[in-house]
């Protein structure tokens, strides 16, 4: 799918995951490209899927949900059901960021945010313990940001 980007799509795609805000106007000078022509490709990435959404990335810290935990999680059994089922009720939980099916020794990787220690415990007792099919989990606090970025290697 890559193939199907030349370096122009790569520019305006690298623009727009730093400032997707960014003018068609001001995009287009960037990129080198006549603000209609620059138009027709942006619209042409989002038709094809290379830009699957426009948001707005929010400070966990203003939003008081500065602790960030990473959950290992291992169920009973690998059995499509309670996949299904375990997957579904993650969805419902609202502290959780993101869920990945791994391999590896554990079978989910959550990542989680969270108040503080007791909030997590909070967390944990109420949604995590619940979830279906759960054997073990073992958590994780990160103690500092190093690196973050939405941005994809383009």
């Amino acid at each position: 799918m890559s193939d199907e980007l030349d370096a122009t799509d790569r520019r305006i795609l690298a623009a727009l995951q730093k400032e997707g805000r960014i003018t068609n106007a001001e995009l287009s000078e960037r990129v080198n490209l006549s603000p209609s022509a620059c138009h027709r490709r942006v619209q042409r990435l989002e038709e094809e899927g290379f830009i699957a959404a426009y948001v707005a990335l929010l400070d966990a810290r203003r939003l008081g949900k500065p602790t960030t935990v990473f959950v290992e999680i291992t169920l009973e059994s690998q059995a499509e059901d309670l996949l299904d089922a375990f997957e579904r009720e993650v969805a419902r939980v609202p502290d959780i960021l993101e869920c990945h099916l791994m391999a590896g020794t554990a079978d989910y990787l959550l990542k989680i945010v969270a108040e503080d220690t007791e909030d997590f415990a909070r967390i944990h007792r109420q949604r995590l313990s619940r979830l279906p099919g759960v054997r073990q989990m073992q958590s994780s606090f990160a103690l500092r940001e190093v690196l973050k970025t939405t941005a994809l290697p383009v």
